[in-house]
């Protein structure tokens, strides 16, 4: 286990310690896991607004004339139909179709191409993408990949009224990638080049949360004052600073998939329901023949969500998913869910069981609560 010394820390650390957040090792990075109460973080975000230091999560720059086929190459959805300022959802996976890392793919100009990762996969993701270029054929200048993690920080303002208060802070018009004449002019998953005092931020209209939102990278010092400027003007709008425990809930309300929960090298994106972003018919890429195989003769198991049926404790992650007498899979996330006050989940089962409605049980502490499988998202 890693020691507080040995944590890395984000550009916002000293903010975080300044509002008495609680802080928590995730990913190797020392983070905000509450603030003031993950409930009230989480129900902020649902009613008004929040605020996240994603500052942790990894960013790979791909360029060069062949960047888009190579990206089209190992990762799931179709690169080609993204155009400057767009951006889409895509996963990267192994020979054997098992997902490497979830991530959000943006061009930013005609070539080139920003990879947002998950931060316990940065090095990882770097590594394999290092792998498949060295087999590329490209040529010279052709190609070139950058882990540009250590230049950015980040975060992300969420919630119904976001709207009404970030151009208090960013007036726009964007001058770089999705040109527009404000900020909240961006639709979702566009992406644009903003200016803020003497610096220039990467806002995307993305997020974790499942409501409207403005992801936001930048260097440290321009996220620094960027975050206290937003805190500012977000105050009369029921802005809250929020740590990982309210992400989390949120996240699992509208059935979002965490890598190494949801996600790892041992199951496919058929396997967690995100066919929606493996395009089997754009020709070949990474781990494509195992996931066509699957699509044709079926999987082996199947992610579902779930809620309690009755009053019980909260399920966690590894708890046993039975349906009868048997033991048929295990929950991958599990919490009480602020906005609907009962607990919900998600979990592997094998595909005949996996329809909306079917009953299942959970246990917790080696008792089985009643649950019913339901469609996503849960809230």
């Amino acid at each position: 286990m890693l020691t507080a010394l040995m944590l890395k820390r984000t550009a916002l650390y000293e903010a975080h310690r300044k509002l008495a957040a609680r802080l928590v090792e995730f990913a190797g990075w020392e983070m905000p896991l509450f603030y003031t109460g993950i409930v009230e973080e989480h129900l902020a975000v649902r009613t008004a607004a929040g605020m996240f230091d994603i500052s942790h999560m990894g960013e790979i720059t791909v360029s060069g004339p062949a960047a888009r086929d190579f990206l089209n190459q190992v990762l799931t959805n179709d690169v080609r139909r993204l155009a400057p300022g767009r951006g889409q959802y895509t996963l990267m996976c192994n020979q054997r179709g098992g997902t490497m890392d979830d991530l959000y793919v943006f061009q930013l100009s005609e070539e080139v191409y920003l990879l947002v990762v998950n931060a316990a996969r940065t090095a990882a993701d770097v590594a394999w993408l290092a792998a498949r270029a060295r087999e590329f054929p490209a040529t010279g200048d052709a190609l070139h990949l950058t882990d540009a993690s250590h230049n950015y920080a980040a975060l992300a303002v969420q919630g119904p009224r976001v709207r009404e208060f970030i151009e208090l802070c960013l007036p726009g018009p964007s001058h770089t990638a999705m040109r527009v004449a404000r900020l909240t002019d961006l639709k979702k998953n566009q992406i644009g080049g903003f200016p803020f005092g003497d610096a220039t931020v990467l806002v995307s209209r993305t997020g974790y949360t499942g409501e409207d939102g403005f992801e936001i990278i930048g260097t440290d010092g321009s996220i620094r004052r960027l975050w206290d400027a937003l805190l500012e003007a977000g105050r009369a709008f029921g802005l809250k600073p929020c740590g990982l425990g309210a992400r989390d809930t949120l996240r699992i309300e509208v059935g979002y998939p965490l890598y190494g929960q949801e996600l790892d090298e041992n199951t496919t994106p058929l396997e967690a329901g995100l066919d929606a972003f493996v395009a089997l018919d754009k020709g070949d890429f990474v781990g494509r023949a195992p996931l066509l195989a699957q699509k044709t003769g079926g999987l082996r198991k199947k992610c579902i969500a779930f809620r309690m049926v009755d009053k019980s404790p909260p399920p966690r992650p590894h708890y046993p998913i039975w349906a009868g007498e048997q033991i048929v899979g295990s929950v991958t996330s599990g919490t009480q869910s602020p906005s609907l006050g009962t607990g919900i989940g998600m979990g592997y089962v094998p595909p005949e069981l996996a329809a909306p409605q079917t009953p299942i049980q959970i246990e917790i502490r080696e008792k089985r609560y009643a649950a019913q499988i339901a469609p996503k998202p849960l809230y």
